[in-house]
């Protein structure tokens, strides 16, 4: 259950930001959904303009990484958090994108051994080795 109100369309017919918002989300999305993640937003106008901005420019394309790979980020990062909601939406996204059942599966596997391999080199506190630390923006050893 949710711990604020969810706008309903004619809620945001009333107040003009939240209405610019959500007109923005379906033209950008081609879509006539606006998510409950965001109607849950609008309870803070300025909260849900920044969060659309920022996400809209960082989700953006073209960008630098394909659309695909940004999704498995996004559904990466979801797991780690333990967000249902995030790791449920962006992997639809990804599934949109073109994701087939074969990448869906590797990158389980990849997420699964990245947290087994995390949990291990924590719990060992195992030092970095000098090949891998970057300074400046370079690797430093190699």
């Amino acid at each position: 259950m949710s711990t604020v109100r969810l706008w309903t369309d004619q809620e945001a017919e009333a107040d003009p930001a939240v209405k610019a918002v959500f007109d923005d989300i379906r033209a950008t999305r081609r879509s006539d959904v606006v998510n409950t993640f965001w109607r849950g937003l609008a309870s803070d106008p300025a909260t849900l303009k920044r969060t659309w901005d920022g996400l809209k420019a960082v989700m953006a394309e073209p960008g630098a990484l394909d659309p695909l790979t940004c999704e498995l980020i996004y559904m990466a990062v979801s797991v780690a958090n333990g967000c249902s909601y995030c790791i449920h939406s962006h992997t639809a996204a990804a599934r949109a994108k073109g994701m087939t059942e074969a990448q869906y599966g590797h990158f389980l596997a990849v997420v699964g051994m990245a947290n087994q391999t995390n949990a291990l080199v924590t719990a060992m506190q195992i030092p970095v080795d000098e090949a891998f630390l970057v300074s400046d923006g370079r690797p430093t050893g190699r």
